[in-house]
């Protein structure tokens, strides 16, 4: 039987990959910490955290459960799962990497740890509305790490992105994935206060997953929430203030043919009673997730009234 160590959490006692994961995951539905940053159960969860230790690819999945863990590797797994329940830390801050879109990105504090269903749609290429061999410019609002910048990037390889974040030390951290991931050429990163650096310049797509918690749901988020910069989640006393300010300006930035996308989560409810004359458009993901709607240049042309 594993011993318990003195901070209440099992030590691994075997030195598999898969023996580790279904320890680590065990431990982690008993502590029933919360999943939603990257992973949503124990067990992928779990996986992320022991294949991270053993420097294994996910690709490789069962295959590699009888790879055997040092004991160095089996002490990294007891301390990061250590603080991740005492502390409720998200696993990608302890590992400083999360995945988007195919993508593999350095995150820390200083930003959100990215799970946008926002993904999905980047790697349709936002299709049907739009014409993928039509997108030359994209603006990412809110952008964080870059993660739907540079997934923009990746799936509209003719493209330009401007990546804009009103936090500076969230820019710090978007472009050093940039670098990273050598896109500096075509991956512009801007301090911006939504449009305010991009004035005069109009884009195809136009994508945000802006903050959207509302001031009551702030106060009842889980632990590992509060882990992460409160600018990128909260948004005023009905989490609408930056949705508001995108959608009443962001029409001089689209061309006629562009669309706009916007993640706002299970804010949802709220926007359809601030805008019930909005026709929004709710894309169904396949992946999970839900909560993004889109908007074409003919509607907010239209809709003048209504914002």
């Amino acid at each position: 039987m594993p011993r318990l160590s003195h901070t209440g959490v099992k030590t691994v006692g075997a030195r598999s990959v898969g023996a580790a994961i279904e320890h680590c995951a065990r431990a982690l539905r008993a502590a029933r910490v919360h999943f939603g940053h990257g992973t949503d159960n124990a067990r992928d969860e779990a996986a992320e955290l022991v294949f991270f230790v053993a420097g294994l690819a996910h690709e490789l999945g069962a295959g590699a459960y009888d790879h055997a863990l040092s004991a160095r590797q089996l002490k990294r797994i007891e301390g990061l799962l250590r603080r991740r329940i005492s502390e409720r830390i998200p696993l990608a801050y302890l590992t400083h990497r999360a995945f988007f879109a195919g993508l593999e990105l350095y995150v820390d504090e200083r930003v959100l740890v990215p799970r946008s269903p926002i993904a999905e749609l980047t790697l349709r290429q936002f299709q049907p509305w739009i014409e993928p061999a039509r997108v030359r410019r994209i603006l990412d609002i809110g952008t964080g790490s870059g993660a739907i910048a540079l997934a923009c990037a990746r799936a509209f390889p003719r493209a330009l992105v401007d990546a804009v974040d009103i936090s500076a030390a969230a820019l710090q951290v978007c472009r050093r994935n940039v670098r990273a991931l050598s896109l500096k050429r075509r991956v512009n990163v801007l301090l911006s206060d939504h449009f305010t650096a991009v004035k005069g310049r109009r884009y195809d797509i136009i994508v945000s997953n802006p903050p959207y918690v509302g001031r009551a749901e702030m106060r009842t988020l889980p632990r590992e929430y509060r882990h992460e910069p409160r600018r990128g989640l909260a948004s005023g006393a009905d989490g609408l203030d930056s949705v508001r300010a995108i959608l009443t300006a962001a029409r001089p930035h689209l061309e006629d043919h562009g669309i706009l996308v916007v993640e706002v989560g299970n804010t949802e409810s709220a926007l359809l009673r601030a805008y019930p004359k909005l026709p929004f458009v709710w894309p169904e993901l396949s992946m999970g997730g839900a909560g993004v709607f889109l908007l074409n240049a003919e509607v907010l042309d239209a809709a003048t009234g209504a914002l």
